[in-house]
């Protein structure tokens, strides 16, 4: 499943300020739609290091006149929020998922989300709480936090009965595992074991993302095929969804990589 990302936002790092505007955000939508997105995620807050702090009134004014017109015209939609009064206003108006970087980390929510029927990206991150930071860590420490970290969360939401079906993880990437791209190249390169021990769908998004730029040494305006790579490694390691700033170009390496491996499988 490929996730196109619409930032409402002002500060993204890869492109705030230009979706901001609703008519914006749904024609960027529906141009990622056209490029071939399963699901629309709308980010009404910036999450990387240094980013604004933006209240849920504002996130839900952002959000309003774009998730409820995608939702009308048939389009899967995601929201990227950690504030619960932003969630349940996503749920309210029909979105598919909610995707929480914190992890839906208050248990005081749980039975509200227990009676919607969104589906919950719960993802991890090394911060915890709000947005990335920039943190030096050990990629085997993390490694190990991110297990540990799914094997109480999932158990908690499934204890309050968020049924598992509903459920999908993400390891998290960039500065949510730490400054260096270690962490997550060793996320990314254990997908495989991460569906084995959960027995759920996997979504990771490195599009974009510091690690590569700082593997690559390239800016923003040449990391496309860095992120393409990691993209394209992910889909064939296990990931379900991914999360991409440029649907056109996963899924047409997605395409051609299909149709190799039925001309081999002809040979």
């Amino acid at each position: 499943m490929l996730v196109g990302i619409v930032n409402v936002t002002a500060d993204s790092f890869s492109d705030g300020g230009r979706f901001l505007d609703a008519e914006d955000a749904l024609a960027h939508a529906r141009q990622l739609r056209s490029a071939g997105a399963d699901i629309i995620e709308l980010g009404p807050a910036a999450s990387h290091p240094g980013a604004q702090q933006v209240t849920a009134a504002e996130e839900i004014r952002r959000l309003t006149g774009v998730v409820d017109r995608l939702v009308a015209d048939g389009v899967p939609v995601s929201v990227d929020s950690y504030l619960p009064e932003t969630q349940r206003f996503a749920a309210a108006q029909g979105a598919a998922y909610v995707n929480d970087i914190q992890g839906f980390s208050d248990p005081a929510q749980y039975e509200e989300l227990a009676l919607s029927a969104c589906r919950l990206v719960v993802m991890h991150s090394v911060q915890r709480a709000g947005p990335a930071t920039k943190v030096t860590t050990d990629p085997a420490v993390v490694w190990k936090g991110i297990e540990e970290f799914f094997d109480e969360r999932l158990a908690v939401l499934e204890a309050a009965g968020v049924g598992r079906e509903r459920l999908v993880i993400d390891p998290g990437l960039g500065y949510f595992l730490g400054a260096g791209p270690e962490p997550s190249l060793r996320a990314l390169a254990c997908l495989g074991q991460l569906k084995v021990r959960f027995q759920v769908p996997v979504l990771v998004s490195p599009s974009r993302k510091s690690f590569l730029r700082a593997l690559t040494k390239t800016d923003l305006a040449g990391i496309g095929p860095a992120s393409l790579a990691a993209e394209l490694y992910a889909a064939l390691n296990g990931a379900d969804y991914i999360r991409t700033h440029d649907v056109a170009a996963i899924r047409d390496a997605l395409t051609v990589f299909k149709a190799l491996e039925a001309a081999k499988a002809g040979v």
